[in-house]
């Protein structure tokens, strides 16, 4: 119980990543602050305030970040694809400025630490499964290109709290894959690809669209399997070192649909591939070794079995039970 009594807060307590690792610190014992922009996660008892907050805004940032010990960066301005494509800068200003300002704020104010959850899409395109010190080896993929750069400007700018000035802040860096689970958006103008087709198979749409060719690879990292990794790297490094987090395996999104299929009982469904519509980067290969070798941590939540337990709780938010 590593962070019992200690004083932590969590930013994006609303989200998938926030609201679960919400949980998991209230079960340690810690002494939670959580801000939330306009969706409210369920209030714990124990929690020291749950409060709106708009992180671009710097004097919110000051406020919040007094008092506190850990501070844990989970809010973002999150999208699907279609939003990437159309709308890229939605990803950039609105996080710079949140980071940016919240690193500054947690600084001055004495934080102890900060964890920051990066992005594999700041990888550039090297043929190989993403290593941690190829980040900067090239520029991003192309579509990712917004997003990547400003995940790899606040990586810098962690690394100058973590060991370019005179007092030093350990700032973690998790380059997380794509986290999944219950909790996660599914509503169609930002839901990722996953939940996008647990939505439409579990809507029965027929034909299915799938997005593209269905043939691009990725790897998905099961939010409790996430906020595992996040607990552990804040107890214990203390430097600047990024590491990789996710499954290991990397599935085609048409073997994902697969099981989604299998998994609801809807098997004879036709399936219609709209190649106009957005998708990414078309090989997600990740290397996450050097988790386990720093953190001893391993993923434990199959794919198959997050992708049930996601389902389920779809099933219960639109109290729709399994036919």
């Amino acid at each position: 119980m590593y962070f019992r009594d200690k004083r932590v807060l969590i930013t994006g307590s609303a989200g998938l990543a926030g609201s679960h690792l919400l949980r998991a610190l209230h079960a340690q014992g810690a002494k939670i602050r959580a801000t939330f922009l306009s969706r409210r996660p369920p209030l714990l008892d124990g929690v020291d305030y749950c409060m709106g907050a708009d992180l671009t805004q710097r004097n919110v940032c000051d406020q919040i970040v007094h008092d506190i010990d850990y501070v844990f960066l989970c809010a973002a301005s999150t999208s699907g694809a279609h939003a990437i494509q159309s709308t890229p800068l939605v990803h950039v200003t609105p996080n710079i400025l949140m980071n940016a300002q919240m690193l500054e704020a947690a600084y001055l104010a004495g934080v102890k630490k900060v964890l920051y959850i990066s992005s594999t899409t700041g990888y550039p395109a090297t043929g190989k499964p993403y290593r941690e010190e190829d980040m900067f080896q090239g520029d991003p993929w192309d579509k990712y290109f917004p997003a990547g750069w400003m995940k790899r400007y606040t990586e810098i700018l962690c690394r100058m709290y973590s060991e370019k000035l005179p007092r030093k802040m350990p700032c973690v860096v998790l380059r997380a894959t794509n986290i999944y689970g219950p909790g996660d958006k599914f509503d169609p103008e930002r839901s990722h690809f996953l939940p996008a087709l647990i939505r439409r198979v579990v809507n029965r749409e027929d034909p299915l669209v799938v997005w593209g060719t269905g043939e691009d690879l990725r790897d998905l990292i099961h939010v409790d399997d996430m906020v595992e990794a996040m607990l552990l790297a804040m107890e214990k490094i203390e430097t600047f070192e990024p590491l990789n987090i996710g499954a290991g395996v990397s599935l085609s999104i048409n073997e994902m649909l697969r099981m989604v299929l299998e998994i609801e009982g809807y098997e004879n469904v036709r399936l219609e591939y709209d190649r106009s519509k957005p998708s990414m980067v078309p090989k997600q290969i990740v290397d996450c070794s050097k988790a386990e070798q720093v953190l001893g941590f391993k993923a434990k939540v199959g794919i198959r079995e997050g992708i049930r337990r996601t389902i389920e709780w779809y099933r219960q938010q639109i109290g729709q039970p399994r036919p």
